[in-house]
C-alpha cells in the first residue's frame, strides 16, 4: 500500500482553503515529498506528519510555487537539527533554481554537504527492494517537466495450504520461505521457495503528476494506475485560457484518466475562481471515479484485488 497526503492543492496563489503544492508520499519506512510551495513547512506541522524521516523531495519543475516553501523548510530542519542529509530530486532548471535559494538560504556560509542535488531524467530514480520511482517527461511551461511514478514491487503469495501441506510449521521457517531462502525440515526433508508462493501479483502504482499543458501521450505512460493524480486548473468554458497558460481543464484530465484506464483520478492545483464541486462536478461527467483534493486528504493507493 501506498499513502498520499496533501499539504497543499492551491494554483499558483494560497487561498483560504487551499495551500500551495505539496504532498507527501509514503511506503513502509520511506517518506517523499513531492513539491514544496511557499508555506508547506506549516502544512507539514498541522498535517500531523513532522519532518522525521523526511530526506527525499521530488520537484515536478522549477516554477516558484512548487519550490518557495524549501527555503522556509530546509531552514527549519537545520535549526531544529531534523536533518542529517536531505536529496533533492529534479530536472535541471529546477535544480538551479534551488541551488540559488539554498545559497540565499545558508549565506554567507556554503551550503552544506549534506543536501544533495540529484539531476533527473526519464526512468528510475530511486530503487528499494520494495519501491520503485520512475520519473517521466511531461509539457508544460518551461524545460525539465516531470511526473513520477511510485511502483510497488511485485510480490509472490504465500501459499499457507501448500505449506501445511508439506509440513512447514508457523514461525520463521515461513518466513524464510517467503524471503526465497530454502529451509530444512525436522525430519530432513528440503522445502524450496517455489513450493509455497504462487506467481508474482503487481503492487500499487501512483502516478504523480503536477502542471500541465498537453496530454498527448502520456495515458500510456499512466495506463493502468491505481490513482492519478493531475491537476484540474480550468474548467472547460476557460480552455483557452489553460491553453494560453500551459494547464489542464477538469474535462481534459479526465478524458486522460479514462483513456489511460486508471482505477481513481485525484484533482488538485485548484483555481481560486473556481469550487471545488464544480471541478469535480465537469471530471465525473467524463471519469465518475474521480476526486477533487483538499489539503490534508489522505489516500491509501492498494492494488486491485484478485479476482
Amino acid at each position: 500500500m501506498i499513502e498520499l497526503t496533501f499539504l497543499g492543492t492551491s494554483a499558483s496563489a494560497p487561498s483560504i482553503q487551499r495551500g500551495l503544492s505539496s504532498a507527501i508520499v509514503q511506503h513502509r519506512d520511506q517518506r517523499f515529498m513531492v513539491d514544496c510551495g511557499e508555506g508547506t513547512q506549516r502544512q507539514l506541522l498541522r498535517s500531523g506528519l513532522g519532518f522525521k524521516r523526511l530526506n527525499k523531495i521530488f520537484i515536478t519543475h522549477g516554477h516558484l510555487d512548487h519550490i518557495l516553501g524549501l527555503a522556509g523548510l530546509v531552514s527549519t530542519m537545520v535549526r531544529w537539527e531534523m536533518m542529517e542529509s536531505l536529496e533533492i530530486f529534479g530536472g535541471a532548471f529546477a535544480l538551479d533554481r534551488i541551488r540559488r535559494l539554498m545559497d540565499v538560504v545558508f549565506a554567507p556560509h556554503p551550503v552544506p554537504d549534506s543536501i544533495r542535488f540529484n539531476e533527473i531524467g526519464p526512468g528510475v530514480i530511486f530503487e528499494t527492494e520494495h519501491l520503485r520511482v520512475e520519473a517521466f517527461s511531461v509539457v508544460h511551461r518551461g524545460p525539465d517537466c516531470f511526473g513520477f511514478q511510485f511502483v510497488e514491487t511485485p510480490k509472490r503469495p504465500f501459499l499457507a495450504e501448500k505449506a501445511a501441506a508439506l509440513g512447514v510449521p508457523a514461525g520463521p521457517e515461513r518466513r524464510h520461505l517467503v524471503d526465497g531462502q530454502a529451509i530444512t525440515l525436522a525430519d530432513g526433508r528440503v522445502v524450496h521457495p517455489d513450493e509455497v508462493l504462487g506467481p508474482p501479483r503487481r503492487g500499487a502504482r501512483l502516478a504523480f503528476i503536477g502542471d500541465l499543458a498537453r496530454t498527448r501521450g502520456l495515458a500510456r505512460m499512466v495506463a493502468n494506475a491505481d490513482a492519478l493524480v493531475v491537476e484540474a486548473t480550468y474548467l472547460e468554458q476557460d480552455r483557452e485560457l489553460a491553453r494560453q497558460y500551459g494547464h489542464l481543464t477538469a474535462a481534459q484530465a479526465a478524458r486522460l484518466a479514462r483513456n489511460a484506464g486508471v482505477r481513481q483520478l485525484i484533482l488538485t492545483h485548484i483555481s481560486r475562481r473556481y469550487s471545488g464541486e464544480d471541478i469535480l462536478a465537469e471530471a465525473k461527467a467524463i471519469f465518475p471515479n474521480a476526486v477533487v483534493a483538499s489539503d490534508f486528504d489522505r489516500f491509501e493507493i492498494k492494488r486491485p484485488r484478485e479476482k
